[in-house]
């Protein structure tokens, strides 16, 4: 049997850069176990089966080498391109059902596609002193010295935000567990020095994973490449087959919602839209920008994140076939 599979990298910011992915079009027909071996002989870190679904416009399941995701934003934004250049969909919105739940797609008329996740969910804190946090920093082959937000504050202009350097005390080292979809610990880390310095230890990595019931760490600077960006990034689940990836779609609506919420909650009142800009897999040789959108409503005096969106491009479209 053969199977049809499109390769594609999403979050690119430029040809051979962003993230892979196997996308299958028309998978209503293949069992579970076949789509698991799909996703290991196309060999990136998740491919894509679109189906029919009863509830929603498509069904999407993912699949890494190892076993079944509950959502992965990179391959949908792969998903939804393929669909795009094939014909089968338009510009305009659209819904998903996932195992993480049903979820809206936007398709915009410069091909840039944006997919809604579920509002953050913060839980379990890791603190400078907690025997956790110096063994995640040895995982990463870090100091500790090197872990927390130094010297920089948000600054807000319209709707952007990035970040302006100043003087002054570290005001966030806190590690936490945050899911939009997928729960990640999201780690921050002083400089651009401090993140391409890691070294990882993949089994301690995946040991800590277990232990959080996490998919893995989503390392972040507030130190950027380019100015107008908000973050750069790293991600490692060797507990998924993915030792490091070089953009990731879901990690990146986590770590909108762990800045908002430990940084930007206490002063902002607004009724509108925060956009950040993440660079990742530039330590990687593909560069990737994500797009992320938190959709923020006053209730009650307070503040409140009423959706999460993100998104960006896939390039480099090409056809292979698995042979099962």
């Amino acid at each position: 049997m053969n199977v049809k599979v499109i390769t594609l990298n999403s979050f690119a910011l430029e040809s051979g850069g962003g993230n892979p992915a196997g996308v299958v079009l028309d998978a209503s027909g293949l069992a579970e176990a076949q789509m698991l071996e799909i996703a290991k002989k196309v060999g990136f870190s998740e491919t894509a089966f679109v189906m029919e679904s009863d509830k929603s416009d498509f069904r999407v399941r993912f699949f890494t080498p190892e076993a079944e995701v509950d959502l992965c934003g990179h391959a949908t934004i792969g998903a939804f391109h393929a669909m795009y250049e094939k014909g089968i969909i338009k510009p305009g919105r659209y819904s998903q059902e996932t195992l993480a739940g049903i979820l809206s797609v936007e398709i915009r008329d410069d091909g840039t596609i944006m997919m809604a996740q579920n509002q953050p969910e913060l839980s379990e804190s890791i603190e400078p002193g907690n025997q956790d946090y110096d063994r995640v920093c040895r995982s990463l082959g870090i100091s500790s010295e090197c872990t927390g937000i130094k010297n920089y504050v948000a600054d807000i202009e319209g709707s952007a935000m990035t970040m302006k350097y100043v003087e002054g005390p570290n005001i966030l080292q806190r590690m936490q567990v945050v899911s939009t979809g997928l729960r990640d610990l999201i780690i921050p880390v002083e400089s651009l020095e401090s993140l391409r310095s890691i070294k990882p230890d993949y089994e301690l990595i995946t040991e800590l994973s277990r232990k959080y019931d996490i998919t893995g760490y989503h390392v972040f600077t507030l130190e950027t490449e380019d100015e107008n960006n908000t973050a750069q990034c790293r991600n490692f689940a060797p507990l998924f087959g993915i030792d490091e990836e070089s953009a990731t779609g879901t990690s990146s609506g986590a770590l909108a919602g762990y800045l908002y919420e430990n940084n930007l909650k206490s002063r902002i009142r607004l009724n509108g839209t925060i956009n950040m800009k993440f660079e990742q897999g530039y330590t990687m040789d593909r560069k990737s920008l994500i797009s992320t959108s938190l959709d923020l409503r006053v209730r009650a005096g307070e503040t409140a994140v009423e959706a999460v969106r993100v998104g960006g491009k896939a390039m480099d479209l090409e056809e292979i076939t698995v042979k099962l």
